[in-house]
């Protein structure tokens, strides 16, 4: 049996601490991908000096891990990913190093040192915010209360094996219109639970659709203004970076 080769030279050094990051996409970077922002951020980091921990083997990769980003085209102010670090680090100076290495667009908001407890776990449900140029409240609030009524809307989208359809309508937890007050166009508020599989706004927009004649007739701007546990008492998505709220593994 031919033996494994193993790589030269000593291991990298062990992760002393790991950060949580939160971090928001803006203006035309709204249109990058996953793949995009973890090109930039690698790039960054080398940047603004940050010592990472690496992985072992021929290949080593710096120890980021990424949590439920936002789908490309839609703006977030709630995105967050997880670095391992081999130094001990101050959270508040690599924000700022963070922040100024990357393009103007992401913005690196908050870093903490990441509790015990795994961050995929707190990201429960995403409050999202739907702008739609050129319909007004009386034109999409018919299909609204129709959406809201039904038990269950399925929608179809493509995956990667190929087409999949689901509801839509159980994975929202909270949907309201409302109106600008400088335009006079529609504004959705709407909280969606985290599913598998996960429900878009296009899905949820998809489904209004289907329930009452409903078209937008300009492309709806999209933006993820919070994501976090989900409180059914209050309705409301609370913060996954605030102080005292983790969710411990077995």
């Amino acid at each position: 049996m031919a033996r494994q080769r193993t790589p030269d030279g000593p291991p990298p050094p062990p992760p002393v601490q790991k950060l949580r990051i939160r971090y928001a996409k803006r203006g035309r970077l709204r249109f990058s991908s996953t793949r995009d922002f973890s090109r930039a951020l690698e790039r960054a980091l080398r940047r603004a000096d940050i010592p990472m921990a690496y992985s072992a083997g021929f290949h080593p990769h710096p120890k980021i891990s990424y949590a439920n980003g936002a789908p490309t085209g839609t703006a977030s102010e709630a995105e967050y990913f997880e670095i391992s670090v081999a130094e001990r680090v101050e959270p508040d100076d690599v924000r700022a190093a963070l922040d100024d290495a990357l393009p103007e667009g992401i913005d690196i908001v908050t870093v903490i040192e990441a509790p015990p407890g795994a961050l995929a776990d707190l990201l429960q449900a995403s409050h999202w915010q739907i702008t739609l140029p050129g319909t007004t409240t009386e034109q999409i609030e018919p299909a609204i209360s129709a959406f809201l009524a039904a038990e269950e809307v399925e929608v179809t989208r493509m995956f990667k094996r190929g087409p999949r359809t689901f509801d839509a309508r159980g994975a929202v937890a909270r949907l309201r219109v409302d109106e600008d007050a400088e335009t006079g166009c529609a504004i959705l508020d709407m909280v969606v639970r985290h599913t598998t599989p996960a429900v878009r706004p296009d899905d949820v927009l998809s489904a209004i659709a289907a329930t009452a004649p409903f078209a937008p007739p300009v492309t709806p701007q999209v933006t993820r203004l919070a994501q976090g546990p989900w409180d059914d008492d209050t309705a409301t998505v609370a913060d996954p970076l605030a102080s005292g709220i983790t969710i411990v593994g077995p």
